[in-house]
């Protein structure tokens, strides 16, 4: 403690009590802000990687009929196998028939619930047998009847459902409405790692999963005492040779957890590049405050250096401060940061993405992580201030009033160019992905990862450059301000032009509030505005017969199919076709013949439709011939990805196991709503998939109400016109880019708290200032006028430079995919609102210190630093 550099750190929190507290709380928000997200995407993975619950937790041996996808541990089996068959082999102690039916669970007002995470709802039988059946029953009791159901505790969490409640179930083939008679937990767990279960009488199950008496899609088996899982296996896999494919329960557990994880990785880093920008922002705004803190103490610096202190020393004492509030900040971050991932949890379920299923993590990495990070990030942003804090000369204790010295051009030139030439290579990163991977969703998050990285140095860069651009911008708004103003306009242009660093520390807080808010809104726009059109180009039906439910990635849940026999019974309707979606696996040809690579699989959607009259309801690109039976019609991106051609035969895997198809034909579906990847006939997507989901009934001729009539009698199902469908397809697809609102939004608020601790504080360094301006005869209202003309520069300044950012991000990102949807051509309105929203930000943020500094005292300045 005896220390002179820790009795100055004490001296001055006890003296800057006010500065300091503007600076912490700029810390505090911006150490929330990084917890809160690391928080989000620990749950996020937790949620979706961590389950580690199983319904195959007490059987020994599954028995599988036909073949499984060795790709995907949550495929089905392609084939059936018979109960009884297996039940009486050698050392078979205990059998359970299973089979898993894809539903979408609604309550009695139409609303959907979500499974966790991205996972799916299943319907799965009730295992009577207590020696193989996992399913406690935490509340009511076990399903008996045909209707009643026991559901898993998320699903009654997450719906507000209870025992008693009646629940309304969308499958494949019909709507039925069901009561819940239990509530159960899985090994303690909330949920399992696929998602949510259903579980109903095995003979209500097998009904729905259309298998015969007595077949099962598997076989869920407990060995006899003293044999061993493994024997077991290998006995009933010589015997079932062909016919079935048997694995250890534990072996199917281990896949499906590496699968979880792997799938909760990616969401982790999908969400950890969103947190990327919360420590931008808060390395931002903290460096901005310590910036300006040290600035405002410049004559006690001097004074300091006067008396013998030497540069080291100064630097020092800066850098402690900075740890002091660093640990501080980090303490309050890390605690605010728990509120604040329920929030986000909160926003993103909103669109489909419920985390909610994993708890708040409390593990060293939760904890520890942003606690460092916070000190890291105060540390790194104090660096330049205290070098610049070690740089005053003991000449400048002598000055009445805090002045800047002048700007050094070259070291901040080349401190931008270095910046530049960062941005520039990440820029060209995304290039040579765009060259070398093939198109697709991969390509286009990697490529707009890299232009994000690139961007946020653009921006620092922008931000090192700003005092440059306050002489042009800032004089252009002075000399406004004396047209207008007259004297008044006069001194403002003077404040403005002399202090240019402190106009640009809040005015780059602005930039980067701007250039936030403007590229998600002119990216979302352009997406979104985009499927419109290429909806209404594609979509020729009337109208659509879709549900009202959402599915967990936030598109219309499935329909059952009796929906299009209702809505075409009805009068005037002159063509109803439904189309079903289900995903298939590429076998034969693995890859790219002139790759070279070891192929990896490659998984794509098919649609089905009926081929007469395809073209009264849509209109697809190439116009694609009426597929037979046994051909498929690809898309020309998985033609040309997979190096496919017309009169190819090739092989996909599906629900009913390998089925061989010929290429017919290429088209396009530049909506990518309807038939993204692949298109067939019902007699193929039959072959492919029994149960595939239907995702829209498209109905041509008619009117809408009386389609409303005909389906009235299925629960949770609308009837919208062509474009209403477009728009509403759309804004699912967008979802993606909606869920980074509550992101983008904290972090704008983050940055006009910044930008308001810096003016509040450029206003207190201006004390003595104001006190003299007051005491040779400025009114009041002259004063409040001189900080709000300095407020205009900075609305200038900072939204000039925040939506040239936006645009030539965005003009990156439509260069760097190639893809129509990311179109730099943004809507008139958007300059003058978003013009309008930072001015008004700006003003409420400057209305405090512009009173504060007319209320100046003459004494008071004539005491201040």
């Amino acid at each position: 403690m005896g220390d002179p550099l820790w009795l100055m750190v004490r001296r001055s929190f006890a003296d800057d009590r006010p500065r300091l507290a503007a600076t912490l709380l700029a810390a505090l928000g911006s150490i929330a802000l990084i917890a809160g997200s690391l928080q989000f995407a620990l749950r996020a993975q937790e949620a979706v990687a961590g389950s580690d619950a199983s319904e195959y937790s007490r059987a020994d041996v599954l028995v599988q009929g036909g073949t499984v996808d060795p790709d995907d541990p949550y495929a089905a089996p392609d084939g059936r196998v018979r109960l009884d068959r297996v039940a009486s082999r050698p050392g078979v102690a205990a059998a359970a028939g299973d089979a898993a039916v894809a539903v979408t669970a609604a309550r009695p007002d139409g609303r959907a619930i979500m499974a966790a995470a991205e996972g799916r709802t299943l319907l799965r039988p009730w295992v009577p047998d207590q020696r193989l059946n996992p399913y406690r029953l935490e509340a009511g009791r076990a399903p008996a009847a045909d209707g009643e159901v026991a559901i898993v505790r998320h699903m009654s969490r997450t719906g507000q459902m209870r025992v008693g409640d009646t629940m309304t179930l969308t499958l494949p083939q019909r709507t039925r409405q069901v009561r819940i008679v239990g509530i159960v937990t899985v090994q303690g767990r909330d949920a399992v790692a696929v998602g949510d279960l259903v579980l109903a009488p095995p003979d209500s199950v097998r009904r729905a999963a259309m298998l015969p008496a007595g077949a099962w899609q598997s076989v869920w088996l407990k060995a006899a005492p003293g044999v061993p899982a493994d024997r077991l296996r290998g006995e009933l896999a010589r015997d079932l040779s062909g016919r079935a494919t048997v694995r250890t329960a534990e072996s199917v557990r281990r896949a499906q957890a590496d699968a979880a994880a792997s799938e909760g990785a990616s969401i982790a880093g999908v969400v950890g590049m969103l947190a990327s920008v919360a420590i931008f922002v808060g390395l931002f705004v903290v460096a901005n405050t310590f910036g300006t803190l040290v600035r405002q103490r410049t004559r006690r610096l001097a004074l300091l250096g006067a008396i013998g202190a030497t540069p080291w020393q100064i630097e020092r004492l800066i850098r402690l401060e900075a740890l002091v509030l660093g640990a501080i900040a980090s303490v309050g971050g890390v605690a605010a940061g728990y509120p604040l991932s329920t929030l986000i949890v909160w926003l993103f379920a909103r669109d489909g993405f419920d985390v909610s299923a994993a708890g708040a993590q409390f593990g060293w990495v939760a904890v520890g992580l942003p606690a460092a990070a916070g000190i890291l990030v105060t540390q790194a942003a104090a660096w330049r201030a205290a070098r610049r804090a070690g740089g005053v000369s003991p000449v400048q204790a002598l000055r009445t009033t805090v002045t800047e010295t002048p700007q050094r051009r070259r070291p901040r030139l080349s401190a931008a160019v270095a910046i530049l030439a960062g941005a520039g290579f990440w820029y060209a990163v995304a290039v040579a992905v765009r060259v070398g991977e093939p198109p697709g969703q991969d390509r286009t998050f990697a490529v707009s990862l890299m232009v994000l990285f690139g961007s946020m140095l653009a921006v620092t860069a922008l931000a090192v450059l700003t005092p440059f651009f306050v002489g042009p911008l800032g004089g252009l708004v002075g000399r406004l301000g004396m047209l207008v103003g007259g004297e008044t306009g006069r001194l403002a242009h003077a404040t403005i032009t002399r202090s240019p660093r402190r106009v640009s520390s809040a005015a780059s807080s602005l930039m980067l509030g701007v250039a936030l808010v403007a590229s998600v809104v002119l990216a979302t726009l352009s997406v979104h505005d985009r499927f419109q059109e290429a909806g209404r180009q594609v979509m020729a039906a009337d109208h659509a017969i879709t549900a009202t439910a959402r599915t967990s990635e936030g598109a219309p849940a499935p329909l059952s199919r009796d929906v299009a026999g209702r809505a075409a019974d009805t009068p005037r309707v002159s063509r109803v076709t439904a189309l079903t979606q289900t995903e298939v696996k590429l076998v034969s040809p693995p890859g790219r013949p002139d790759s070279g690579e070891e192929p990896e699989p490659f998984h794509f959607l098919v649609s089905g439709a009926e081929q007469t009259g395809l073209r009264d309801v849509l209109r697809l690109g190439g116009r694609p011939p009426a597929l037979r039976p046994g051909q498929i019609a690809l898309s020309s991106t998985v033609m040309k990805e997979r190096g496919l051609r017309r009169g190819q035969e090739i092989v996909v895997r599906g629900a009913q196991g390998r089925v061989t198809l010929m290429v017919a034909d290429a088209y396009h579906d530049p909506s990518h709503l309807f038939a993204e990847q692949a298109l067939v006939g019902p007699v193929t997507m039959d072959r492919l998939d029994a149960n595939a989901a239907t995702r829209v009934v498209l109905v041509r001729g008619g009117s809408a109400e009386a389609l409303a009539r005909a389906v009235a009698g299925v629960p949770g199902v609308q009837v919208l016109d062509g474009d209403a469908y477009a728009d509403a397809a759309s804004d699912s697809l967008t979802r993606p880019l909606r869920a980074t609102y509550g992101f983008v939004g904290m972090a704008l608020l983050l940055a006009l708290f910044g930008m308001a601790t810096t003016v509040s504080m450029s206003v207190a360094e201006r004390t003595r200032e104001f006190g003299m301006l007051g005491a040779v005869g400025t009114t009041v209202r002259q004063i409040r006028s001189i900080v709000r003309w300095e407020a205009a520069a900075v609305v200038v300044l900072g939204t000039v430079l925040g939506l040239l950012i936006a645009m030539g991000t965005l003009a990156l990102l439509h260069l760097t995919t190639g893809s129509s949807f990311l179109r730099p051509e943004p809507p008139w309105w958007l300059f003058p609102v978003v013009a309008a929203g930072a001015a008004a930000a700006t003003l409420v943020t400057s209305s405090l210190p512009a009173r504060r500094a007319a209320a100046v005292p003459v004494l008071e300045a004539a005491k201040a630093e």
